[in-house]
């Protein structure tokens, strides 16, 4: 029984789980729209959602101290990964900051909302070995 159990180990070591939770939440967060199996869906949604949280935390508008949007962005920078590559609709590639995307774009989208950032809709089976797919979205406002 897993009684007093938190969280799934995805057949993973620890440090292989938590850089897949990263990249994933960073993944998550540059593409706003990520598929992958379900399990893996159920794992960082509540991580992701986390970081939405600090990032609104941080906004420094409103009077807000100084201080405290520091840490929050130090906070972040210290779980996510620096950069991701992501394509343009030209095909050029080009470099995004994580970080920099959550604190400007994304956190105030979210500031009047009290949580539940995220979506997860189920799609059905993957052909090749059966596992249950999921499509983890942030939700439009």
């Amino acid at each position: 029984m897993r009684h007093k159990v938190h969280g799934r180990r995805l057949n993973r070591d620890t440090g292989h789980r938590n850089a897949l939770r990263r990249n994933m939440i960073a993944d998550l967060l540059i593409f706003e729209k990520i598929t992958t199996t379900e399990a893996k869906a159920r794992t960082i949604r509540p991580a992701a959602e986390k970081m939405i949280t600090l990032a609104k935390r941080g906004l420094a508008e409103g009077g807000g101290e100084p201080t405290t949007a520091l840490h929050a962005r130090r906070l972040a920078a210290a779980r996510l990964p620096g950069k991701r590559t992501k394509e343009g609709e030209d095909g050029t590639f080009e470099d995004v900051d994580v970080v920099r995307k959550l604190f400007e774009e994304i956190a105030p989208r979210y500031a009047n909302r009290p949580g539940g950032y995220t979506r997860m809709v189920k799609i059905g089976r993957r052909p090749g070995d059966n596992a249950d797919m999921a499509v983890l979205m942030l939700v439009e406002d």
